[in-house]
């Protein structure tokens, strides 16, 4: 098969000059994680929901102060993105993305762009190949967990600390709860149209007057924490499950990372690079 044969069009496209905000709208009203970037009818940059996540959730950009309406989206893209031909096959797909740490590439022909082939695209490939190969073979060991009460700050700085993308969610008692991707973090920095992290508000309330009334005296915002954004785990798989239920898994409940156990104990972690690295 061709990369023509699993890419995605037509692809959406922005300005340069045209804000972040307008970027995060077209992301979550089309259910896309991927903008192309073009002036003049030439492409000028590729931007994606994970890029928007990690970077608007810097410590201290230049503009970190400034509302993502006020921001160019051109200040956050990649600029001059990858690209691949139609007629290239998956294999060189999925090695360009590797190689390059990207998850899209647009898909060009004489200049013209044609389509974007994602990662999502090659895992679907790989659900229907057959495989040998197990999950335990694949997986990254000893993943990072943070408790359900981090905040997100705590969350951002384990992921930089760390260079990772995903972390597990844990309760009181140590049990994997959820999980967080730099995806879940763009939705929520994103959902916010501020420069900074959002925050959530809570009621501060006197003592109950009698018969249980409440009398609230204020408004409190406090940082969002981890449950407040991880996502629900959509399937823990054992080591020695085949990596094609791990890529339908990650297809059927579109989700980028899968917690893998052995002995009832959380392991590792199998993310979609892991998974297209076995092709």
């Amino acid at each position: 098969m061709k990369v023509s044969d699993i890419m995605t069009s037509p692809v959406h496209v922005m300005g340069p000059d045209e804000p972040v905000s307008h970027a995060r709208n077209l992301m979550l009203r089309h259910k896309i994680s991927t903008i192309v970037v073009v002036d003049r009818d030439e492409m000028v940059g590729i931007v994606t929901k994970s890029d928007l996540g990690r970077r608007l959730a810097q410590a201290e950009p230049m503009w970190r102060r400034r509302p993502i309406d006020k921001v160019p989206v051109k200040m956050i893209m990649t600029e001059d993105p990858v690209t691949i031909y139609p007629e290239a096959s998956i294999s060189q797909a999925t090695e360009v993305m590797i190689d390059n740490d990207i998850n899209n590439i647009p898909v060009v022909n004489n200049g013209r762009l044609l389509g974007i082939v994602t990662r999502v695209d090659v895992v679907r490939h790989m659900s229907e190949l057959p495989s040998d190969k197990k999950v335990g073979e694949i997986m990254t060991l000893d993943p990072i967990f943070v408790h359900r009460h981090h905040t997100v700050n705590h969350v951002v700085d384990e992921m930089e600390s760390n260079k990772v993308s995903k972390l597990i969610v844990t309760d009181d008692t140590g049990e994997a709860v959820g999980i967080i991707t730099t995806r879940e973090l763009a939705l929520h920095v994103l959902a916010n149209n501020e420069g900074e992290l959002p925050s959530k508000s809570i009621k501060m309330a006197r003592k109950p007057k009698s018969g249980g009334e409440k009398v609230y005296r204020y408004v409190k915002a406090v940082p969002l924490v981890a449950e407040d954004i991880m996502a629900n785990i959509a399937k823990i798989l054992e080591v020695g499950d085949p990596i094609t239920e791990a890529a339908k898994v990650m297809i059927d409940k579109n989700v980028t990372g899968i917690p893998i156990a052995e002995n009832d104990e959380i392991v590792g972690i199998v993310s979609r690079t892991d998974v297209m690295k076995a092709a």
